[in-house]
Order: structure tokens, then sequence, then C-alpha cells
């Protein structure tokens, strides 16, 4: 995918419009809590269209470091313990964000240990098509059987399967770690707060969701 996906910041903590030439926070403050870590979620296999991967979640420790969160957890599920400082150097994180998912993927592959591990897909449209929301179903999946984690560059508010909101609209990075019924719901790892460290939502809302932006996937 060319490198010209818009700027990619990820600030997930509100009050913040002045910084990054006054690109605004989320609607609703995901605050920079201080790193927290726990196993969310065993590796398991249903026999119904469903995984989820074993996860040691650590929140982001301030509010542009989402990005290498998001990454660090991600590579989790794979046994791997990076540090996040280390992770943002490698993807020239600042105070302003990530810039793009393309800052994310080569990261992936070099912790991976495997040169096309990873690939970033663009979703370049306002709101995804029935094509694009398909192709993301199938590359969660896929990178999930893999024993591997989904990062997406998301933007705007979404809803959960519980009916809460997500509101990060100057952008924020997750993880994607699970799936049902086939694809259509996936489980989220979020970074931005501890007390919603996981959430389940509709691979049609998170698509909309990615929309203009970008995912790294197997």
């Amino acid at each position: 995918m060319a490198t010209t996906l818009l700027r990619k910041t990820v600030l997930t903590a509100a009050g913040i419009a002045a910084t990054a030439g006054g690109i605004a926070g989320p609607a609703i403050a995901a605050h920079a809590a201080p790193a927290d870590k726990a196993t969310i979620v065993a590796d398991r296999k249903g026999g119904h269209g469903e995984r989820e991967l074993d996860v040691r979640y650590e929140a982001q420790p301030n509010f542009y470091f989402c990005g290498p969160a998001a990454a660090r957890n991600a590579l989790s599920v794979q046994g791997k313990n990076i540090d996040v400082h280390t992770m943002a150097k490698e993807m020239g994180t600042t105070e302003a964000g990530t810039d793009s998912i393309n800052d994310i993927t080569p990261v992936l592959n070099k912790e991976t240990g495997a040169k096309n591990a990873y690939k970033s897909v663009e979703i370049s449209t306002p709101k995804a098509d029935d094509k694009q929301t398909d192709t993301l179903r199938a590359d969660v999946v896929k990178t999930v059987d893999a024993g591997r984690a989904v990062v997406a560059n998301i933007a705007g508010t979404a809803t959960d399967t519980d009916g809460n909101t997500h509101s990060f609209e100057g952008g924020h990075y997750i993880s994607v770690i699970g799936y049902r019924d086939n694809g259509h719901t996936v489980t989220i790892a979020d970074s931005a707060d501890p007390n919603t460290a996981t959430y389940r939502m509709s691979i049609d809302n998170l698509a909309d969701w990615i929309a203009t932006r970008g995912y790294s996937t197997s």
C-alpha cells in the first residue's frame, strides 16, 4: 500500500486540541492511565467459528502511545514482551502520535521474525462497503487463526455489542485479538483505558471505524 494515507495521529486524551496543530482528542476521554498488565483471554478455539487469543494486556502510558501499545499488545499473543518505549522509537511516535498504519506494519514484521507476516490494508473510503468489510472479516479470521492479532488505525465513534460507545475523534490504534460467528463479531483489546480493556464489536462497525485509515494483517 502506498504511503499516502492521511496523517493518522493517535491522540487518546480529551482536552489536547492544542497538540499537533489543534487536532482534537476523543469525544469520550480515554485518559492516559498508568500501564496495567493482565491476561485478558485464554487462547481458545471453539467449534462454532470462533477463536480468541491470550493477550498480556498493557495500557498505554500516555495519551500518544496508543500505536506502540496496540502493537505491543498484538505481539503479546505470540508470547513476545517488547518494551513499548522501544516500539515507539522504531515507529517514530511523537506527541503528535504515530503517523499511519504503515509505521506499524514494519515493526510487527520485525518482531514477528517474518518479513511478510504482516501487510497494510487501506480502507480509503469514508465508509466501508460490503467488499471491504468482507475482506476485513477474512483478514481477521486468517490472522487470528495463525496465532496473530490485527492492529487497526481507527477514528470517530463506534458502538460495541453491549451498546457502549467508544469515541476517538483524533484517531486511535487498537488490536483485534479474536472473533466469533465466523468473524462477524470481533474482540478488541484497547490500550486507552484498562477499565475497558476488551470489548466486542460487529465487523461492520469495525470496518466503518477503520474507514479512511488502515490496518495491519497477515
